[in-house]
């Protein structure tokens, strides 16, 4: 007599795999990446690289010589933690601080619960948070955006983001004309002509990098459409009470890590919740943390602390917010 074995769910089957959804998040930070270099030169190119290779490193030795367990560096997953990574420091980075950080993105926030799969943050931003804290100053000197590889004048100027100068000349007094009277303007900050990280300067980059996964079904609009709608509704709102303190939500869209966070690193399948009621609550909470930060908190930027406190959220989120198992039965308790 045969017996039929049933696994535990999911049941859904299609021709998906770890490495083609990995490979394809890549190709879509291409145009991120490629707009890093344009404006940022041959220091975007060493940072990345070195992130890059510092991560797969890491991993193929933790896998090889400590875990003892098949070595999984070519599913893409180090490969992308590796530039988000690098899509999250400035191009003048230090060496020795980038492998300090990728290290601790795959040694300490991935490897140490179980490899891909198991870990509940996104490496890349521990590994972000972990350099902003240990290192601010290194990770808070932004070269000047220089179109067409000026990699000479970028190692000497730095200047604050946006979201950092209008931040502190609100703070100083100013009203919001008159500090953005002498900020860039909306279309430089949508093409990348801003200072910041390499991945997080150019608007139009992210969106049509996310508008491709969406349309490869790598990641579903429910995390980023609740991200921006929630950031939409919370600073109109504020803008609307006092638009002389207020900055209004397209500014806040495309500065800083927004996009960034929403598309990229919000949308991770390993660290955001399971459904898509859970997706919804995940990324309305982390866009109202973002603002909450930006407004009121010390650092100019919200982004990656806010994720972060949203994966931890997600164990209780899916554990509160799932889908009847098949067949159950329902009893009204009255």
């Amino acid at each position: 007599m045969n017996m039929l074995t049933i696994s535990g769910s999911p049941h859904v089957h299609d021709d998906s795999t770890v490495k083609k959804l990995m490979y394809g998040v890549v190709i879509a930070m291409i145009p991120a990446m490629l707009v890093s270099f344009y404006f940022f030169g041959l220091g975007a190119v060493k940072v990345t690289l070195i992130a890059v290779i510092s991560c797969l490193f890491f991993e193929w030795f933790i896998q090889k010589y400590i875990l003892k367990v098949p070595v999984t560096i070519n599913d893409g997953s180090a490969l992308i933690t590796g530039i988000l990574l690098a899509f999250n420091v400035p191009s003048n980075l230090p060496v020795w601080i980038i492998i300090i950080g990728a290290f601790v993105s795959i040694a300490i926030a991935k490897m140490s619960f179980g490899g891909l799969g198991k870990n509940p943050f996104n490496p890349a931003l521990v590994g972000r948070v972990f350099l902003l804290i240990s290192f601010p100053v290194q990770m808070t000197s932004w070269p000047v955006a220089v179109p067409l590889f000026g990699e000479a004048l970028t190692d000497a100027i730095t200047g604050p983001t946006t979201l950092g100068f209008v931040k502190e000349s609100l703070k100083s007094g100013m009203t919001v004309a008159e500090a953005m009277a002498e900020a860039p303007s909306y279309m430089q900050e949508f093409l990348g002509f801003q200072g910041g990280s390499l991945g997080e300067v150019s608007a139009i980059a992210l969106i049509i990098g996310g508008l491709y996964m969406l349309f490869r079904k790598i990641i579903t609009w429910h995390i980023p459409v609740a991200y921006i709608g929630s950031v939409v509704i919370f600073t109109g709102i504020l803008w609307f009470v006092n638009p002389q303190q207020y900055l209004d939500p397209v500014f806040h869209l495309i500065t800083g890590g927004m996009l960034l966070g929403i598309f990229f690193m919000a949308t991770d399948l390993v660290t955001s919740p399971i459904n898509t009621r859970g997706m919804l609550i995940f990324g309305a909470g982390a866009g109202i943390l973002t603002i909450i930060i930006r407004i009121w908190g010390a650092y100019p930027e919200g982004v990656s602390f806010a994720i972060l406190i949203m994966n931890a959220f997600v164990p209780l989120i899916n554990r509160g917010i799932k889908p009847k198992r098949f067949g159950e039965k329902i009893v009204n308790n009255k």
